[in-house]
């Protein structure tokens, strides 16, 4: 359901009774939902709504919002309301919130917690942020193999608050050494004599706590995975990471994908103010503009020929264009199989191959069509010839650049999502002008 955008009541008065009426209805709402609302507000009414809703839903919707807007609002708090903030939430929601305040201030955020707390979260906060030690939740359900399930049913009995996402018991020996897992079914439909070493899975997926974020989402993704233990070198366990906080990072890396084709940051706020959007924008359009220069000057190389036949003017940008097209189809998919870790030094070769032949396929089929197109336009059978050549020179190239771009850029540790784009343009281009103009200067004039 499309949700009303509540700032527009108090956008042209704000008055007490318009506010109580958006507090009301914001605090009907659950806290995605209130994340959403806050989200979809232009940035200087953002702190009037935050202000309006209730502090038990404050944490839970703080932790839904984006980075950028976390900060926003946080910048504004003293060590004491952050505490406030995050009381009853998950460690792992604590952690993510305190990721965003100045490392000063969380000794004194953590002086206010309880001493379970403050050692747990002290316990995550010293892996990186995008670790599975990063992401774990160190709360734990465990048992050891030599009981029987009449005693584990009567232990989860005594907890007050089981979590959602709860499939698995993680079984451990007297050291707390991970061995393996009791599933909930199983323990469900099993005699309550039966001892947990005799029912418990040994052999199941575990996530070293120095493994990458991305690691860990295409460890869920490949085996169905809904929780996980986290263990040390040692084996040891450390915690668990579950399967709402893996769709977290799913999420982040598609926003980075999308939002780094744009040359744009992660955390792009859509209603941010003019002020601060332009400048953000503003390197990626300098870098295009010396592009374009580059493109522009291979032109001008030709100019003479350019000013001798004006169809050279009117048929350029059509090789240019196809060859930006075919290049940047070719660049997703190289960039998505390695974003999903598909290609290897194995398969690069094979893949080079094909995109070879898929680019003088193409540049054959469409080179005719536009041969026939340009023949019978302009009349000129040898200008037909010639467009249809650097559409095969320009499409072959397309698809060799926009396979080897990423994976160059790759090996020196940069970005292909970010810098694949703007480096394939201007190879597209230039190869197609220089093809076209190249070839039309030595057999038309």
């Amino acid at each position: 359901m499309k949700l009303e955008t509540l700032f527009t009541h108090f956008e042209n008065s704000i008055d007490s009774e318009s506010l109580n009426s958006v507090k009301q209805r914001l605090n009907q709402l659950t806290p995605p939902e209130i994340a959403l609302q806050i989200e979809s507000t232009p940035s200087k009414f953002r702190k009037i709504l935050w202000s309006l809703v209730d502090s038990k839903l404050s944490g839970l919707a703080l932790h839904d919002l984006s980075d950028e807007i976390q900060n926003e609002i946080l910048e504004d708090m003293d060590a004491s309301s952050v505490a406030l903030l995050t009381e009853g939430l998950d460690i792992d929601d604590v952690v993510d919130i305190l990721q965003h305040i100045p490392e000063k201030m969380i000794p004194a955020v953590l002086d206010r917690m309880s001493g379970q707390d403050r050692y747990r979260i002290e316990k995550v906060l010293t892996y990186p942020e995008n670790t599975a030690g990063g992401l774990m939740d160190p709360n734990v359900i465990t048992v050891r193999p030599d009981i029987t399930v009449k005693l584990v049913l009567r232990y989860l009995r005594r907890f007050d608050n089981i979590p959602n996402n709860f499939d698995n018991i993680f079984v451990v020996d007297r050291s707390d050494k991970f061995i393996g897992i009791l599933p909930i079914n199983t323990l469900l439909t099993s005699s309550a004599t039966k001892m947990v070493y005799q029912l418990m899975e040994d052999n199941c997926q575990i996530i070293d706590v120095n493994a990458s974020d991305s690691e860990v989402a295409e460890t869920f993704k490949l085996f169905n995975l809904v929780t996980a233990p986290v263990v040390d070198n040692d084996s040891y366990l450390l915690g668990q990471i579950m399967i709402d906080d893996v769709v977290d990072v799913i999420i982040d890396e598609a926003d980075h994908s999308l939002f780094a084709m744009a040359g744009l940051q992660d955390s792009e706020d859509t209603f941010l103010s003019v002020k601060k959007t332009a400048p953000k924008r503003s390197l990626w359009l300098g870098l295009n503009l010396i592009t374009a220069i580059i493109a522009s000057s291979a032109i001008g190389i030709f100019q003479d020929a350019i000013e001798e036949l004006v169809a050279l003017a009117v048929l350029m940008p059509i090789v240019a264009s196809m060859g930006g097209v075919a290049g940047s189809q070719t660049l997703t998919v190289v960039v998505r199989g390695m974003a999903l870790g598909q290609i290897e030094k194995q398969n690069i070769r094979w893949l080079f191959s094909k995109e070879f032949a898929v680019g003088i396929l193409n540049g054959l089929c469409f080179s005719l069509v536009t041969g026939i197109l340009v023949s019978i336009w302009f009349e000129n059978f040898m200008l037909a010839v010639i467009v249809g050549s650097a559409m095969i020179i320009n499409l072959t190239a397309a698809a060799l650049s926009g396979t080897l771009v990423p994976i160059i850029l790759k090996r020196i540790r940069v970005d292909p999502a970010v810098a694949g784009s703007v480096i394939l343009t201007t190879i597209t281009d230039v190869v197609g002008f220089v093809s076209f103009l190249g070839l039309s200067a030595l057999l038309l004039i």
